[in-house]
């Protein structure tokens, strides 16, 4: 765990299954879409994967994006009907776009990492395609009747 990131939040980064990844393009123009993840604990990555979509990989709106403005958020929670239960982490950072070819060690890391927190990878070619990687400048953990806010900076 990187210094600076307060455990509970780490935990609960790694324990959940789906993250919601904010990006905005060159004009401030949000766009919300629900990814898997894995955490390293100094970074959050996030593969193009082989589930359907409607473009090729790099032509992605989340990739887009990224490339016009790095500053994304990330936002991992858990609903309840008992509001006294509900709780989330708010991830505020900077993201760019890993290669597999270009970036192999790291990228090699986090294939691995998402093939340990989600069976369904170890049946993708994850380790051919781009990923997007995350690196946390500020991460707020909030559960109902505490908050907690880190600069892992």
């Amino acid at each position: 765990m990187k210094p600076g990131i307060d455990k509970s939040a780490e935990e609960f980064i790694r324990e959940r299954r789906i993250a919601h990844l904010a990006t905005a393009d060159a004009l401030a123009c949000p766009s919300v879409i629900p990814v898997c993840y894995a955490f390293d604990g100094e970074h959050i990555y996030s593969p193009l994967d082989e589930k359907p979509k409607n473009v090729a990989p790099e032509r992605l709106k989340r990739v887009r994006n990224i490339e016009l403005n790095s500053q994304v958020a990330l936002v991992i929670d858990d609903y309840s009907e008992d509001w006294d239960k509900l709780s989330y982490v708010l991830i505020r950072g900077r993201a760019e776009v890993i290669d597999p070819l270009r970036d192999e060690s790291e990228h090699a890391r986090a294939v691995a990492l998402l093939r340990e927190k989600y069976p369904q990878y170890r049946a993708m070619a994850i380790e051919s395609r781009a990923m997007i990687k995350i690196t946390p400048l500020r991460i707020k953990l909030w559960k109902a009747g505490e908050s907690k806010g880190v600069d892992p900076r």
